[in-house]
């Protein structure tokens, strides 16, 4: 994307270096890389062919593509809500696919939420209000874990987390990084929680004095700019009433239930071993959801690479012969990742060249 000087400054530069089109080359060449060593290593023809590729095989492929699309809407509907309908259904859907795209390639040194706000603040809509529904997408997203995934360890256990674990001594390191997990999960949406709906200002000046230390220097930017986003959040927040807040609640939670809903038909299409039961399907759904929920903080984009590499240690008792969760985990982040990937390629340079259009447009108007 070449664009001429006044038509953005350097900090918008940069922020659109992040997510540059050509960045998805990395998460691919992580995921597919990390899929043939896997091959590599335990290729077994005669368990691969166990798939049957039947006409159930293809409706329950079919069914995992329709869920992602209806992940897909609900967080269009979440958008159209935190916009206070300012974005159309059309607009809502296009700047999910730049939201889900920026995440999936941004590295951890600008991360998704700012090139979010990012572009929400291209649309023509407040500061304020672009801010808010960052932020406060980022307190219900948060809310959403630290329920479903206590009641998850609550309804089968360790065995939730590592197949064949009966005690917590049995999970090792896992368990200590769930529990660190979930702690750090309760005391974010806390600590915003507290910032948003009871006193900014505290959190505010808490925030300013942390950037004042120096063991924090490298961080005083970004812990200043977050005291500030806060209470104009807080404020932007405060004026809407209860149905503004259950309507971002249920969006969001049938957006992440979806989002790993579409694993389970993925497993029912290619694994013909597995129980269509409620109870063993629910624990394929809270597999997915941990395995998410871990992984989502190391470094790889999206995180790739290592996704691919630990599925098939989340379900090796679910899925027989255990070689076949090679083939599962690659169209899994086929049909969920690299979409979002293809989709934001085709859309962020069109996206972006209305947006330029409207600048020269506005420039030249005055």
């Amino acid at each position: 994307m070449n664009l001429q000087e006044q038509d953005i400054n350097q900090e918008e530069q940069q922020m659109l270096d992040s997510i540059k089109a050509s960045r998805i080359m990395l998460p691919i060449i992580l995921g597919l890389g990390v899929v043939a060593y896997l091959i590599w290593k335990s290729w077994d023809p005669d368990a691969i062919a166990q798939i049957r590729w039947t006409n159930s095989t293809l409706i329950f492929l079919a069914i995992a593509c329709l869920v992602w699309l209806v992940r897909h809407l609900f967080y269009s509907w979440r958008m159209r809500v935190l916009s206070l309908k300012a974005f159309s259904w059309k607009k809502s859907m296009e700047l999910i696919v730049l939201w889900e795209f920026s995440s999936a390639v941004s590295p951890t040194s600008v991360g998704g939420s700012a090139v979010a706000v990012f572009f929400l603040a291209q649309e023509k809509i407040k500061a304020a209000r672009a801010v808010s529904i960052v932020l406060y997408s980022l307190v219900v997203d948060t809310l959403f874990f630290i329920i479903t995934l206590p009641a998850l360890f609550f309804i089968f256990g360790p065995e939730v987390l590592r197949p064949g674990a009966e005690s917590f001594s049995d999970l090792g390191g896992i368990g200590y990084i769930f529990v660190s997990l979930v702690g750090v999960m309760i005391v974010y949406t806390g600590f915003v929680f507290y910032g948003l709906f009871i006193n900014p200002t505290h959190i505010q000046r808490f925030l300013h004095w942390l950037s004042r230390r120096k063991w924090l220097k490298r961080f005083q930017d970004t812990l200043h700019k977050t005291g500030n986003d806060i209470i104009v959040a807080s404020r932007e927040l405060s004026e809407n009433d209860w149905r503004f807040h259950a309507s971002a609640f249920f969006s969001t939670f049938g957006a992440w239930t979806t989002r790993f809903l579409a694993l389970n038909f993925i497993i029912l299409a290619l694994v013909s071993s597995v129980s269509p039961d409620f109870m063993n399907q629910l624990l394929v759904y809270g597999r997915g959801e941990m395995m998410h929920s871990i992984i989502q903080f190391y470094p790889t984009p999206g995180g790739a690479g290592l996704t691919e590499y630990t599925f098939k240690g989340f379900f090796n008792d679910i899925i027989n012969p255990v070689e076949i969760s090679i083939v599962v985990a690659l169209v899994w982040r086929l049909i969920t990742y690299y979409t979002y990937l293809l989709a934001g390629a085709i859309v962020i340079p069109n996206w972006f060249r209305k947006i330029i259009a409207r600048r020269r447009l506005e420039r030249l108007s005055k």
